[in-house]
């Protein structure tokens, strides 16, 4: 996706703007909270549908001394792009491409012993060492190393690093329930990653950082916090859950406003079926506005009847299904011309629906609501540059 450096005059079908200026200001309140502790700018899945580059360019200026990635094509791109800040990379397959990532500085996540094997054979090839980091699983079952295998990772990394095919820069986790305040798997989790943490450098491991705290544990855990935090949702001004509080009771603010151009305004009798299936029908005589987006721009099908868009100053909508191109809004016989803008969501200053709205209207989260908006959306990016 290109940077725009401004917004354009002319309308588009649909765009996403993105408020750089308040990333920027979102990375400084949650580098506040985590005062003593380094911060990874979390800017996988195109920085949650953001645009990785432009949204980590912005995170570093405002002092993200790491940037982290799923993929390692992600990380990748970043590289390609100038970027030359730390990229932590977490999620491989056999095969993967290590020895671009040992040659590109990346460091790599490792969570048993073939994606061990597998970065020392790139690092020969590569005639370097690479930087890699341990993750243990202390209780989320996905990714990481169980705490019986955890001996043997440790053993064979340092038995690496002797050999200078490996450097360990890091030791980390992930929380599983940290968006759920007093889950018992917190303090569980927490205690075996200092145990697991300590194994490690009783064995010889000497760590540049050591991390677990995810954005919510980021907001609401210091104890967490360890070396370096990694917020993902929050750095985009969405709270991580409702549960633990809103965007602003952090200080943060939305980044991502979503709007369309009402492509057709039209007056319909009573009774006249709406969209596909016919699942909403006019009470009465009104006007309906087409707003030219659906899902395959990334709004949910399940929005369909319940999703909610600001047109014209006033909460509309969504009218029977959201087609693949298009879904409808009735106007309640209100007139806006063709063309007037219809936000799906935004930080709320104007009255519009916010991402969690949308999340709570499709029984789903607002990480999904962001990032699965498509790239026939472009991004127009605003703020850019620092003011001063």
């Amino acid at each position: 996706m290109s940077e725009t450096a401004a917004v354009p005059t002319a309308p588009l079908r649909a765009r996403a703007e993105i408020d750089l200026a308040a990333l920027r200001a979102n990375v400084r309140a949650l580098r506040a909270r985590a005062k003593g502790a380094a911060l990874m700018a979390v800017v996988k899945s195109d920085a949650y549908g953001h645009g990785a580059v432009p949204c980590a360019r912005a995170a570093v200026e405002a002092g993200a001394a790491w940037l982290g990635t799923a993929t390692p094509e992600e990380a990748l791109a970043l590289r390609a792009a100038g970027l030359d800040t730390r990229v932590l990379c977490w999620l491989w397959v056999p095969g993967g491409p290590w020895r671009q990532a040992v040659e590109a500085d990346i460091d790599v996540s490792l969570s048993g012993m073939w994606a061990l094997r597998e970065v020392m054979e790139a690092a020969r090839q590569a005639g370097r060492p690479a930087r890699v980091q341990l993750k243990a699983d202390t209780g989320l079952g996905r990714n990481g190393c169980q705490p019986a295998d955890w001996p043997e990772l440790v053993r064979e990394a340092l038995r690496a690093e002797r050999e200078g095919l490996v450097r360990v820069t890091g030791l980390w986790s992930h929380f599983a329930c940290a968006d759920e305040p007093g889950h018992p798997s917190i303090a569980a989790q927490l205690a075996l990653f200092r145990e697991m943490v300590a194994y490690a450098e009783e064995q010889g491991v000497r760590p540049e950082v050591r991390h677990l705290a995810n954005s919510p544990a980021t907001l609401t855990l210091p104890e967490t916090h360890f070396d370096l935090v990694r917020p993902g949702i929050a750095m985009y001004g969405v709270s991580p859950s409702p549960e633990i509080g809103a965007p602003a009771d952090f200080g943060l603010r939305p980044v991502m406003t979503l709007s369309a151009s009402l492509a057709l305004v039209k007056h319909v009798p009573g009774g006249h079926g709406v969209s596909y299936g016919h699942h909403y029908v006019t009470a009465g005589e009104t006007t309906l506005g087409l707003v030219p987006v659906g899902y395959a721009d990334g709004i949910p099908r399940h929005a369909s009847g319940t999703g909610p868009v600001l047109v014209d100053g006033k909460w509309r909508t969504v009218a029977g299904r959201v087609a693949m191109d298009q879904f409808v809004v009735d106007l309640g016989g209100d007139e806006p011309p063709v063309g007037a803008e219809a936000v799906l969501f935004g930080p709320g200053d104007r009255g519009e629906p916010t991402a969690e709205d949308w999340a709570q209207a499709c029984g789903t989260i607002a990480y999904e609501i962001v990032t699965r908006i498509g790239t026939r959306v472009p991004r127009v990016y605003v703020n850019g540059e620092e003011e001063g």
